[in-house]
Protein backbone atom coordinates (compact mmCIF):
# COMPACT_ATOMS: atom_id res chain seq x y z
CA UNK A 1 0.00 0.00 0.00
CA UNK A 2 1.37 3.39 -0.93
CA UNK A 3 2.11 4.31 3.08
CA UNK A 4 4.65 6.89 2.02
CA UNK A 5 4.33 9.91 4.46
CA UNK A 6 3.77 13.44 2.46
CA UNK A 7 5.02 15.26 5.60
CA UNK A 8 8.96 14.37 4.58
CA UNK A 9 9.83 17.15 2.90
CA UNK A 10 10.63 14.90 -0.63
CA UNK A 11 9.99 11.80 -1.92
CA UNK A 12 11.55 9.91 -4.78
CA UNK A 13 9.28 9.75 -8.07
CA UNK A 14 10.64 6.80 -9.05
CA UNK A 15 8.72 5.26 -6.07
CA UNK A 16 5.73 7.27 -6.69
CA UNK A 17 5.37 6.12 -10.53
CA UNK A 18 5.56 2.61 -9.83
CA UNK A 19 1.92 1.90 -11.16
CA UNK A 20 -1.10 3.54 -12.05
CA UNK A 21 -3.03 1.21 -9.21
CA UNK A 22 -2.82 1.07 -5.88
CA UNK A 23 -0.59 -1.69 -4.18
CA UNK A 24 -0.63 -3.42 -1.11
CA UNK A 25 3.04 -3.43 -0.53
CA UNK A 26 5.18 -0.67 -0.09
CA UNK A 27 6.81 0.28 -3.33
CA UNK A 28 10.48 0.23 -3.12
CA UNK A 29 12.55 3.68 -3.51
CA UNK A 30 14.32 4.82 -6.52
CA UNK A 31 16.18 7.92 -7.87
CA UNK A 32 14.09 10.83 -9.27
CA UNK A 33 13.49 12.09 -12.60
CA UNK A 34 13.62 15.95 -13.72
CA UNK A 35 9.87 17.02 -14.73
CA UNK A 36 9.17 19.79 -17.02
CA UNK A 37 6.03 22.12 -17.36
CA UNK A 38 5.91 25.49 -15.68
CA UNK A 39 2.96 27.19 -13.64
CA UNK A 40 3.91 30.42 -12.85
CA UNK A 41 3.21 31.80 -9.18
CA UNK A 42 1.80 29.88 -6.74
CA UNK A 43 -1.34 31.37 -5.59
CA UNK A 44 -4.18 30.45 -2.97
CA UNK A 45 -4.31 27.46 -1.58
CA UNK A 46 -6.70 25.71 0.89
CA UNK A 47 -5.82 25.42 4.50
CA UNK A 48 -8.13 24.82 7.81
CA UNK A 49 -8.93 21.76 9.92
CA UNK A 50 -10.24 18.74 9.02
CA UNK A 51 -10.72 16.01 10.81
CA UNK A 52 -11.45 12.41 8.82
CA UNK A 53 -12.94 9.67 11.08
CA UNK A 54 -15.53 10.91 13.44
CA UNK A 55 -16.25 8.16 16.44
CA UNK A 56 -19.05 6.29 16.20
CA UNK A 57 -20.34 7.33 19.37
CA UNK A 58 -19.83 10.83 17.65
CA UNK A 59 -21.76 10.26 14.81
CA UNK A 60 -24.96 9.03 16.92
CA UNK A 61 -24.76 12.29 19.43
CA UNK A 62 -24.43 14.02 16.31
CA UNK A 63 -27.98 12.65 13.97
CA UNK A 64 -29.54 12.87 17.61
CA UNK A 65 -29.34 16.63 17.84
CA UNK A 66 -29.76 17.08 14.53
CA UNK A 67 -33.32 15.28 14.85
CA UNK A 68 -33.81 16.97 17.78
CA UNK A 69 -33.39 20.50 16.83
CA UNK A 70 -33.38 19.99 12.70
CA UNK A 71 -31.10 21.09 10.67
CA UNK A 72 -28.48 24.17 10.85
CA UNK A 73 -29.59 27.54 8.99
CA UNK A 74 -27.71 28.55 6.29
CA UNK A 75 -25.99 31.82 5.94
CA UNK A 76 -25.51 31.40 2.34
CA UNK A 77 -28.91 30.00 0.32
CA UNK A 78 -27.92 31.70 -3.23
CA UNK A 79 -30.72 32.30 -5.52
CA UNK A 80 -31.65 36.32 -5.37
CA UNK A 81 -30.29 36.59 -2.26
CA UNK A 82 -28.20 39.21 -2.16
CA UNK A 83 -24.14 39.76 -0.88
CA UNK A 84 -24.04 39.57 3.10
CA UNK A 85 -21.43 41.71 4.82
CA UNK A 86 -19.40 39.31 7.23
CA UNK A 87 -16.83 40.77 10.28
CA UNK A 88 -13.29 39.56 9.98
CA UNK A 89 -12.68 37.74 13.62
CA UNK A 90 -9.24 36.95 13.16
CA UNK A 91 -6.14 37.02 10.82
CA UNK A 92 -3.23 34.09 10.62
CA UNK A 93 -0.17 34.07 8.90
CA UNK A 94 0.40 30.99 6.74
CA UNK A 95 3.53 31.76 4.97
CA UNK A 96 5.46 34.55 3.12
CA UNK A 97 2.52 35.44 1.03
CA UNK A 98 -0.36 33.76 2.95
CA UNK A 99 -3.18 34.79 5.19
CA UNK A 100 -5.87 32.86 6.46
CA UNK A 101 -8.80 35.24 7.52
CA UNK A 102 -11.65 33.97 9.71
CA UNK A 103 -15.01 35.56 9.11
CA UNK A 104 -18.17 35.50 11.33
CA UNK A 105 -21.40 34.80 9.80
CA UNK A 106 -24.77 36.54 10.86
CA UNK A 107 -25.60 34.27 13.37
CA UNK A 108 -23.17 32.23 15.90
CA UNK A 109 -25.11 28.39 14.90
CA UNK A 110 -25.25 29.10 11.48
CA UNK A 111 -23.25 27.28 8.91
CA UNK A 112 -22.23 28.59 5.74
CA UNK A 113 -24.65 26.76 3.25
CA UNK A 114 -22.07 25.28 0.91
CA UNK A 115 -22.46 22.71 -1.52
CA UNK A 116 -19.40 20.21 -2.67
CA UNK A 117 -17.94 21.77 -4.97
CA UNK A 118 -19.13 25.41 -4.61
CA UNK A 119 -17.40 29.32 -4.16
CA UNK A 120 -18.69 32.16 -2.88
CA UNK A 121 -17.99 36.21 -4.28
CA UNK A 122 -16.09 38.56 -2.39
CA UNK A 123 -16.79 41.50 -2.65
CA UNK A 124 -15.33 45.32 -2.25
CA UNK A 125 -15.77 48.82 -3.48
CA UNK A 126 -13.63 51.88 -2.74
CA UNK A 127 -16.01 55.37 -2.87
CA UNK A 128 -15.78 56.64 -6.84
CA UNK A 129 -14.48 53.47 -7.70
CA UNK A 130 -16.02 50.42 -9.59
CA UNK A 131 -16.28 47.32 -7.41
CA UNK A 132 -14.24 44.55 -7.19
CA UNK A 133 -15.48 41.09 -7.00
CA UNK A 134 -13.70 37.74 -6.92
CA UNK A 135 -14.65 34.22 -6.09
CA UNK A 136 -13.28 32.13 -3.53
CA UNK A 137 -13.81 28.45 -2.14
CA UNK A 138 -13.64 28.38 1.65
CA UNK A 139 -11.74 26.07 3.27
CA UNK A 140 -13.52 25.73 6.86
CA UNK A 141 -15.89 22.97 6.84
CA UNK A 142 -19.92 22.52 7.33
CA UNK A 143 -19.49 19.67 9.62
CA UNK A 144 -20.32 20.84 13.76
CA UNK A 145 -17.87 18.60 15.18
CA UNK A 146 -15.01 19.55 13.38
CA UNK A 147 -11.56 19.67 15.65
CA UNK A 148 -9.85 21.31 17.00
CA UNK A 149 -12.23 24.28 16.02
CA UNK A 150 -16.16 24.13 15.57
CA UNK A 151 -16.56 25.84 12.60
CA UNK A 152 -19.91 26.17 13.00
CA UNK A 153 -20.85 30.49 13.09
CA UNK A 154 -17.49 30.63 10.86
CA UNK A 155 -16.24 30.80 7.65
CA UNK A 156 -11.92 30.44 6.61
CA UNK A 157 -10.57 31.95 3.51
CA UNK A 158 -6.75 31.11 2.90
CA UNK A 159 -5.75 33.98 0.20
CA UNK A 160 -2.16 34.66 -1.19
CA UNK A 161 -1.50 38.16 -1.96
CA UNK A 162 -0.85 38.78 -5.61
CA UNK A 163 1.44 42.12 -6.86
CA UNK A 164 -1.07 42.96 -9.10
CA UNK A 165 -4.39 41.65 -7.47
CA UNK A 166 -6.61 44.15 -5.97
CA UNK A 167 -8.88 41.75 -4.06
CA UNK A 168 -6.02 40.03 -2.44
CA UNK A 169 -4.23 43.17 -1.77
CA UNK A 170 -7.78 44.16 -0.24
CA UNK A 171 -7.88 41.47 2.09
CA UNK A 172 -3.94 41.19 2.84
CA UNK A 173 -4.49 44.90 4.47
CA UNK A 174 -7.61 44.00 6.18
CA UNK A 175 -7.51 44.22 10.02
CA UNK A 176 -9.78 42.62 12.67
CA UNK A 177 -13.35 44.22 13.00
CA UNK A 178 -13.55 45.12 9.24
CA UNK A 179 -16.30 44.01 7.18
CA UNK A 180 -15.96 41.80 3.52
CA UNK A 181 -19.47 41.56 1.54
CA UNK A 182 -19.88 37.82 0.52
CA UNK A 183 -22.68 36.08 -1.94
CA UNK A 184 -22.99 32.43 -2.91
CA UNK A 185 -22.83 29.66 -3.15
CA UNK A 186 -21.42 29.79 -6.34
CA UNK A 187 -22.57 25.91 -7.85
CA UNK A 188 -19.31 24.52 -9.54
CA UNK A 189 -19.20 20.62 -10.03
CA UNK A 190 -21.89 18.73 -8.22
CA UNK A 191 -20.63 15.70 -6.04
CA UNK A 192 -22.61 12.74 -4.55
CA UNK A 193 -20.55 9.53 -2.95
CA UNK A 194 -19.23 7.27 -5.36
CA UNK A 195 -19.99 9.47 -8.40
CA UNK A 196 -16.87 8.04 -9.83
CA UNK A 197 -14.38 5.28 -9.15
CA UNK A 198 -11.35 7.22 -9.09
CA UNK A 199 -10.80 11.07 -9.55
CA UNK A 200 -7.80 12.63 -10.48
CA UNK A 201 -7.01 16.39 -8.83
CA UNK A 202 -4.59 18.58 -10.96
CA UNK A 203 -3.81 22.09 -9.30
CA UNK A 204 -1.67 24.43 -9.20
CA UNK A 205 -1.51 27.68 -6.43
CA UNK A 206 -4.99 28.83 -6.51
CA UNK A 207 -6.08 25.37 -7.41
CA UNK A 208 -5.78 23.78 -4.41
CA UNK A 209 -9.04 25.04 -2.22
CA UNK A 210 -11.56 23.26 -4.84
CA UNK A 211 -9.82 19.88 -4.71
CA UNK A 212 -9.42 19.87 -0.74
CA UNK A 213 -13.40 20.80 -1.13
CA UNK A 214 -13.98 17.57 -2.99
CA UNK A 215 -11.21 15.57 -0.93
CA UNK A 216 -12.82 16.54 2.33
CA UNK A 217 -15.98 15.80 1.60
CA UNK A 218 -15.20 12.06 -0.14
CA UNK A 219 -13.28 10.90 3.01
CA UNK A 220 -15.06 12.26 5.96
CA UNK A 221 -18.11 9.92 4.36
CA UNK A 222 -17.51 6.68 5.51
CA UNK A 223 -19.86 5.59 2.52
CA UNK A 224 -18.04 6.81 0.01
CA UNK A 225 -15.00 4.72 -1.43
CA UNK A 226 -13.81 6.71 -4.13
CA UNK A 227 -10.06 6.57 -4.65
CA UNK A 228 -8.35 9.91 -5.29
CA UNK A 229 -4.88 11.00 -7.03
CA UNK A 230 -3.39 14.73 -6.26
CA UNK A 231 -1.01 16.27 -8.59
CA UNK A 232 -0.22 19.90 -7.07
CA UNK A 233 2.66 21.88 -8.77
CA UNK A 234 4.02 24.66 -6.53
CA UNK A 235 6.86 27.39 -6.77
CA UNK A 236 9.08 26.37 -3.23
CA UNK A 237 8.67 24.05 -0.70
CA UNK A 238 7.08 26.74 1.42
CA UNK A 239 4.27 27.43 -0.76
CA UNK A 240 2.88 23.89 -0.06
CA UNK A 241 -0.04 24.17 1.94
CA UNK A 242 -2.88 21.47 3.34
CA UNK A 243 0.27 19.46 3.53
CA UNK A 244 0.02 17.69 6.97
CA UNK A 245 -3.70 17.81 6.42
CA UNK A 246 -3.04 15.53 2.38
CA UNK A 247 -0.50 13.83 5.13
CA UNK A 248 -2.89 12.59 7.25
CA UNK A 249 -5.14 11.39 4.56
CA UNK A 250 -1.96 9.14 2.68
CA UNK A 251 -1.21 7.59 6.22
CA UNK A 252 -4.94 6.82 7.07
CA UNK A 253 -6.14 5.95 3.16
CA UNK A 254 -3.26 4.59 1.80
CA UNK A 255 -5.38 2.53 -0.93
CA UNK A 256 -7.45 5.22 -2.15
CA UNK A 257 -5.19 8.41 -1.64
CA UNK A 258 -2.01 9.53 -3.30
CA UNK A 259 -0.51 13.11 -3.77
CA UNK A 260 2.58 13.90 -5.86
CA UNK A 261 4.34 17.41 -5.88
CA UNK A 262 6.35 18.96 -8.49
CA UNK A 263 8.63 22.18 -7.27
CA UNK A 264 9.50 24.90 -9.80
CA UNK A 265 12.07 25.92 -7.32
CA UNK A 266 13.10 23.23 -4.88
CA UNK A 267 15.63 22.78 -1.89
CA UNK A 268 18.79 21.10 -2.64
CA UNK A 269 17.16 17.83 -0.62
CA UNK A 270 13.93 17.52 -2.33
CA UNK A 271 14.09 14.16 -4.56
CA UNK A 272 10.75 14.69 -5.66
CA UNK A 273 9.57 15.89 -8.88
CA UNK A 274 11.48 18.74 -10.06
CA UNK A 275 10.51 21.65 -12.36
CA UNK A 276 6.96 21.72 -13.99
CA UNK A 277 4.06 18.81 -14.62
CA UNK A 278 4.53 16.92 -17.29
CA UNK A 279 2.84 14.61 -19.59
CA UNK A 280 5.05 11.93 -18.43
CA UNK A 281 4.71 12.23 -14.87
CA UNK A 282 0.06 12.55 -15.65
CA UNK A 283 1.02 9.89 -17.90
CA UNK A 284 2.23 7.63 -15.35
CA UNK A 285 0.01 8.18 -12.15
CA UNK A 286 -3.25 9.10 -13.48
CA UNK A 287 -6.03 6.42 -13.85
CA UNK A 288 -6.26 5.22 -17.77
CA UNK A 289 -8.89 7.20 -19.51
CA UNK A 290 -9.97 4.25 -20.56
CA UNK A 291 -11.16 3.45 -17.48
CA UNK A 292 -15.30 3.25 -17.21
CA UNK A 293 -15.64 6.13 -14.60
CA UNK A 294 -13.29 8.48 -14.27
CA UNK A 295 -12.79 11.88 -13.87
CA UNK A 296 -9.90 14.49 -14.16
CA UNK A 297 -10.14 17.88 -12.19
CA UNK A 298 -8.64 20.61 -13.18
CA UNK A 299 -7.86 24.33 -11.42
CA UNK A 300 -5.10 26.47 -11.27
CA UNK A 301 -2.82 29.67 -13.45
CA UNK A 302 -3.95 30.29 -16.88
CA UNK A 303 -0.43 28.91 -17.96
CA UNK A 304 -1.81 25.13 -16.37
CA UNK A 305 -5.05 25.37 -18.04
CA UNK A 306 -3.16 25.81 -21.13
CA UNK A 307 -0.54 23.04 -20.85
CA UNK A 308 -2.87 20.73 -19.48
CA UNK A 309 -6.58 20.79 -20.75
CA UNK A 310 -7.38 24.20 -22.38
CA UNK A 311 -9.01 27.18 -20.97
CA UNK A 312 -13.03 27.02 -20.13
CA UNK A 313 -14.75 29.78 -22.16
CA UNK A 314 -16.93 30.98 -19.31
CA UNK A 315 -18.20 29.64 -15.93
CA UNK A 316 -20.72 27.78 -17.65
CA UNK A 317 -18.50 26.39 -20.79
CA UNK A 318 -16.08 24.11 -20.01
CA UNK A 319 -14.51 24.54 -23.98
CA UNK A 320 -12.96 22.29 -25.76
CA UNK A 321 -10.36 19.74 -24.31
CA UNK A 322 -6.83 19.76 -25.20
CA UNK A 323 -3.29 20.12 -24.09
CA UNK A 324 -1.54 17.25 -22.28
CA UNK A 325 -4.81 15.21 -21.10
CA UNK A 326 -6.14 15.28 -25.01
CA UNK A 327 -2.69 14.31 -25.57
CA UNK A 328 -3.27 11.33 -23.71
CA UNK A 329 -6.44 10.34 -24.64
CA UNK A 330 -8.73 11.74 -21.94
CA UNK A 331 -12.24 12.62 -24.01
CA UNK A 332 -13.82 16.15 -22.62
CA UNK A 333 -16.45 14.39 -20.42
CA UNK A 334 -13.79 12.92 -18.37
CA UNK A 335 -12.39 16.38 -17.75
CA UNK A 336 -13.62 19.51 -15.36
CA UNK A 337 -11.91 22.92 -15.45
CA UNK A 338 -13.27 24.45 -12.01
Amino acid sequence: MFARSVVRAAQPLKRNLLSRTYATEPAKSGSSNTLLYTLGAAGVAGAGYWYFASSPSGQVAAKAKEAASGPPKKAFTGGDQGFISLLLKDVEIVNHNTKKFIFHLPEDDQVSGMAVASALLTRYQYEGQKPVVRPYTPTSDEGKFILPRNTKGFIELVVKKYPNGPMSTHLHEMIPGQRLDFKGPLPKYPWTANKHDHIALIAGGTGITPMYQLCRAIFKNPDDKTKVTLVFGNVSEEDILLKREFADLENTYPNRFRAFYVLNSPPKEWVGAKGFITKDLLKTVLPEPKSENIKVFVCGPPGLYKAISGNKVSPTDQGELSGILQELGYSKDQVYKF
